[in-house]
């Protein structure tokens, strides 16, 4: 991994660990064993950095999408949901709702990534859905994309609510998903 990877690597674990807010450069330094000029030089400023960092879950969701592209509504679905799955098994939050959280104080380039990354999420969903009611393997009665932001809140929710309650709840929430979609017979 590059020191640039790295660093945005990090950036990433401070974020939805702690918040955006709550790290600095020098977090980073002492975590990784780095200056903070190395930082700097990667990485001018911090909204930089967290630009980065949603550029680099944009790019790991444009992998996802090319890989299962080929695949079935149902398996592009399941894809969806194990990113979730690995978000929960790694104990950590979404990045989207990570930031979201600081939205009133981020830089605008942030917000303006974010959007970014929030609309290629939900559209993807949105087509997968289509894609499954037009092969008849799902079945739902709202719009498709109503329902693959109803789709990504409860994930996202349920990941959060999850450490509160019980890893079954996100079991039973993710498989609910799943059979409120299947066709009625």
């Amino acid at each position: 991994m590059t020191t640039k990877e790295n660093i945005i690597d990090k950036a990433d674990q401070f974020i939805r660990d702690k918040g955006y807010n709550a790290f600095s450069f020098k977090d980073i330094s002492n975590d990784i064993g780095i200056k903070t000029a190395s930082i700097h030089y990667h990485f001018p400023t911090k909204s930089d950095l967290g630009v980065a960092t949603i550029k680099e879950h944009i790019a790991r969701c444009e992998a996802l999408k090319k890989k299962v592209a080929n695949e079935s509504p149902l398996v592009k679905l399941q894809a969806f949901l194990e990113v979730q799955t690995q978000i929960k098994k790694e104990n950590k939050v979404c990045i989207v709702g990570s930031l979201a959280t600081d939205l009133n104080t981020l830089d605008n380039s942030i917000k303006t990534e974010l959007q970014k990354f929030a609309q290629i999420v939900i559209n993807w969903l949105t087509e997968i859905l289509i894609e499954g009611k037009e092969l008849n393997q799902f079945a739902y009665e709202m719009l498709p994309r109503t329902k693959a932001i109803m789709i990504i809140t409860n994930m996202v929710a349920i990941v959060q609510l999850s450490r509160l309650t019980s890893d079954d709840d996100f079991e039973l929430v993710k498989e609910t998903i799943l059979t409120e979609l299947r066709p009625k017979k």
